[in-house]
């Protein structure tokens, strides 16, 4: 036998770092106790990576896309809106959602223990799942996708919800609803291991919808003329928000197998055939129905492309994200463009951006063609042998897994929507009792200088109290010395 064809030895993962030392590895690879030995550096500067990309899709991503979406005298509230969400969510999370969202506690089918994720020894242990990262990735990863969802949900009360009530809001239903389906999906519920959710289209995308459009309900409407009459105040700048809500969106779902393998290679191409073609689509039916090419409904396709995918994304053929994104180009638009338009209980809630069917209709699309497109070998790669069963359409003969599985994805779409719709209901009514949830009628009228005292541009327009007008002084000497008219 060559040299050549011999069988190469590799250390004993168990190995002491003196015996990793011994055998020729770079300098850069060697264990120490900086770098011990469960910690892949490569994984780990991908999810730094990756939860960057996730943060920026909030800030500044939806803080551009919010403060230009709305009308002029709305902009700086809009905004706001999403900066205080990320900052109060990050201390929440840290403090006790984590746990409550990802640890364990015994015989809890719904959420953890609410302690907090502060300690040196659990941050800079490894994570419980099956990766190579410490736990402070996995918290701060985890943080992004909650902070993502609760400013999503910012998107159906814009224009009129109280400053005072969103910032009870969001530590409230952070902790009551958002925790809840991120640990019965992805932590120790009862619904693990049962959906297939891959990065979030139920427990970020179904749940921020839901709650948004729910929230709406109780908060009531804007201003009757802001509701007839609201165009945005900076379509380019629409556009650069929305540039980082699809860039961003690589680490999103590119971040979610915690590691920089394969699926996270599939999941990023998948991800963006899929938004690609769903915003193709709905410009194509809005070229088709309204005979012009709207910016605002380019973007919105981008949205339901981006939101469709994140079930399946690292879990699905190409080809299947490609007539994923045909569906969410077309069924969200004739949800939000004519269903809308036509039903009198859409009607009857102001949902200012539409979320509910940007998010949450194209969330339950997701969720439910993962279940029909989910491939075996994908589904091994990510979590396991034989941890979820096969998509429908892989079922090959034994079409009873396929079936569950659908019926699973069903279930918790049901759950996750029924979960929002009466808690975010009853986190309203304790709120109310305390502020009001909406706007008094002047501070609508008038918008953000008589919500904070500041404008988003320096030029006078809509919803502004008008400057007073300024008198020449003329000093009472000059006065004196000039002429008396006769």
């Amino acid at each position: 036998m060559s040299k050549i064809s011999k069988k190469r030895k590799f250390p004993s993962p168990f190995m002491s770092f003196e015996g990793y030392q011994s055998w020729s590895l770079p300098s850069g690879l060697v264990p120490d106790e900086a770098s011990p030995e469960w910690l892949s550096k490569g994984d780990n500067a991908w999810e730094l990576t990756a939860t960057s990309f996730v943060g920026l899709q909030s800030v500044p991503g939806l803080v551009i896309l919010y403060g230009s979406m709305v009308k002029k005298k709305w902009a700086v509230n809009s905004a706001f809106m999403a900066l205080y969400a990320f900052a109060a969510a990050l201390l929440c999370w840290v403090l006790w959602a984590h746990q409550m969202s990802f640890g364990y506690y015994k015989n809890s089918p719904l959420v953890g223990k609410p302690v907090n994720s502060l300690s040196n020894v659990f941050l800079l242990g490894p994570t419980h799942v099956h990766s190579m990262l410490p736990n402070a990735d996995y918290v701060f990863y985890q943080f992004a996708f909650a902070a993502i969802t609760v400013i999503l949900l910012a998107g159906s009360l814009l224009g009129r919800m109280n400053f005072y009530a969103w910032m009870i809001f969001v530590p409230l239903w952070l902790t009551f609803s958002y925790s809840v389906g991120a640990f019965t999906i992805w932590g120790y519920g009862f619904l693990q291991h049962k959906i297939i959710d891959y990065a979030g289209g139920y427990v970020i995308h179904l749940s921020s919808g839901v709650a948004g459009f729910t929230a709406a309900y109780w908060v009531g409407p804007r201003h009757s003329h802001d509701r007839q009459h609201f165009p945005p105040n900076n379509i380019i700048q629409i556009l650069g928000g929305a540039g980082f809500l699809w860039l961003g969106w690589t680490g999103f779902n590119g971040g979610s197998p915690l590691s920089a393998g394969l699926v996270t290679s599939l999941a990023v191409i998948n991800t963006h055939i899929c938004t690609a073609t769903s915003l193709l689509v709905w410009l194509a039916l809005d070229m088709a129905v309204y005979k012009k090419s709207s910016v605002i409904g380019a973007v919105q396709g981008m949205i339901t492309g981006l939101v469709c995918i994140t079930p399946g994304a690292g879990l699905v053929d190409p080809w299947a994200a490609a007539l994923m994104g045909v569906m969410s180009g077309s069924i969200p638009w004739y949800t939000m463009m004519n269903l809308h338009r036509k039903s009198a209980f859409f009607q009857s809630v102001d949902d200012t951006l539409g979320v509910f069917h940007t998010h949450a209709v194209a969330g339950v699309l997701g969720g439910l063609l993962s279940g029909l497109f989910a491939k075996p070998k994908l589904l091994n790669l990510m979590y396991g042998n034989d941890v979820y069963r096969p998509g429908l359409l892989h079922s090959r003969g034994h079409i009873h897994p396929g079936l569950k599985q659908m019926a699973y994805q069903f279930v918790g779409a049901v759950f996750i929507a029924a979960w929002n719709a009466v808690v975010t209901s009853i986190i309203c009514l304790v709120i109310s009792r305390i502020v009001n949830l909406r706007m008094d009628e002047e501070a609508l009228e008038v918008g953000d200088d008589a919500v904070h005292g500041e404008e988003a541009y320096a030029l006078w327009g809509d919803g502004e109290r008008m400057p007073k007008p300024r008198r020449l002084r003329i000093p009472l000497i000059c006065r004196r010395l000039m002429p008396t008219p006769v």
